[in-house]
Order: C-alpha cells, then sequence, then structure tokens
C-alpha cells in the first residue's frame, strides 16, 4: 500500500513496503512543517531544482541516512561535493531500484543556489513505488510538453504548485491536470509566506472542473493512494 505524506511546501514523503522517498525536502526552515518532519527516514531523496526552499536539508538527510539524492547534474556535483551520496542523473534520465523507478522531466523555471551561482535546469519527478504512478511537478509554469508525462503511463496523483506569483497558479494547474490525464491533484507551494496564500475555497472550487478530484493536505496529512 502507498502512502502520500504532505510535509509542507512542495514537500512531500512517498512510503510503501518500509522503503521511503523524500521529494524536495525543505524541512528544518520550512514554516509550514509538521512534527513528522523530524520522523523522516529517506530511503531516496529527489531535488527539483536548487532554491534553498527545494534543495532543503537534503545534503544533511543524505549524510544522516546514507542514502542517495537524484537531481540534476549540477546539484549532484554541488551535494556530493559536500559529503553526500548521489545517483548520476539528469533531465530525461531514468533510474530503476529495488523499491521504485524514477525518471526526470523537464519543468519551467528557474534554478540557482543560495550563493546565486547556477543550479542547473528545473526538473520534475515521475514516480513509481509499489504499483502508483505520482508525478511531482516542482516548481515550473504552466507547458503544453507536461502531456507528454501522461504519455509515460497512468498518473495517480499529481502534486502541482498552486500559489502562482513564482509558479503557476491554481487555474494553470486545473489546465495541467488535463494536460497530465491525472486522477487526482494534490496542491502544494501556497501558503507557505504571504505572497503565495491561495484560499481554501479557491482549492475546492478546483474539483469542480470535473475529470479529477482535488485533495487538500494539511501538513502531516497522509493519503493512500
Amino acid at each position: 500500500m502507498t502512502e502520500l505524506e504532505y510535509l509542507g511546501h512542495s514537500a512531500f514523503a512517498i512510503r510503501d513496503s518500509g522503503k521511503e522517498i523524500l521529494i524536495d525536502p525543505f524541512l528544518s526552515d520550512n514554516p509550514k512543517a509538521p512534527a513528522s518532519a523530524s520522523e523522516v527516514h529517506p530511503d531516496l531523496i529527489l531535488v527539483t531544482h536548487a532554491h534553498h526552499d527545494h534543495l532543503g536539508d537534503a545534503l544533511e538527510l543524505s549524510k544522516r541516512f546514507g542514502c542517495p539524492v537524484l537531481s540534476v547534474s549540477e546539484i549532484n556535483d554541488y551535494l556530493e561535493e559536500r559529503g553526500a551520496k548521489v545517483i548520476p542523473g539528469n533531465i530525461g534520465g531514468e533510474i530503476e531500484l529495488p523499491f521504485c523507478w524514477v525518471k526526470i522531466f523537464p519543468a519551467v523555471h528557474s534554478s540557482s543556489f543560495e550563493d546565486g551561482s547556477y543550479g542547473g535546469a528545473p526538473c520534475s519527478f515521475l514516480v513509481r513505488m509499489g504499483g502508483t504512478t505520482v508525478f511531482h511537478a516542482g516548481d515550473t509554469a504552466l507547458f503544453k510538453d507536461l502531456s507528454l508525462v501522461a504519455d509515460e503511463g497512468d498518473i495517480h496523483a499529481a502534486l502541482l504548485p498552486v500559489g502562482g506569483t513564482y509558479t503557476m497558479g491554481l487555474n494553470d494547474a486545473v489546465s495541467a491536470m488535463r494536460l497530465l490525464r491525472a486522477r487526482v491533484m494534490v496542491p502544494m507551494h501556497y501558503d507557505t509566506w504571504p505572497s503565495i496564500a491561495v484560499e481554501r475555497w479557491a482549492l475546492e472550487s478546483a474539483a469542480r472542473a470535473g475529470e479529477f478530484s482535488v485533495k487538500v493536505l494539511a501538513p502531516g496529512e497522509r493519503l493512500v493512494l
């Protein structure tokens, strides 16, 4: 049974059969991180881009648990130079581990480390784990090639930014769902700060599109897929 836990902002844990994938682990400085964020025990970490609210605690967690990080080459190199374990990868690449399969897709955004240096091309991840497929869009604008992700197979849950300002907003996320042909939309990257605030009624109204369901998770809430 595959389980998804929302850890606030764009951070999620996907778990199945005692294994855990952690995506965009912005935990220790995340004002929306739940208490359960301190209990993660990742076997694999995925990072969509180098901005601090996504790279987050990837380095420290990789070193603490001895688990690898998968991202684009520039982030992999940055983390490996500082003692993290990494899996080589870049956009278009895919990996298969005993407990999951992951393919890296593009995202339309920017990426830089905290010192302003280039963080490589931003990305998104299609993850298959325990017979379930989850798409984490990273920080992206709406773009038509999201339909190519759908061609990889049936997407159960799409984790999509909805806060606007830095990413697509809710209306574009609804359009993205139509391109992805996913069954469930899980909103992310909203309400962490006032600049990306979204009213609860607006999130719930997205479900009226009728072609998919919307599951609004509170930080720390879990969804069985």
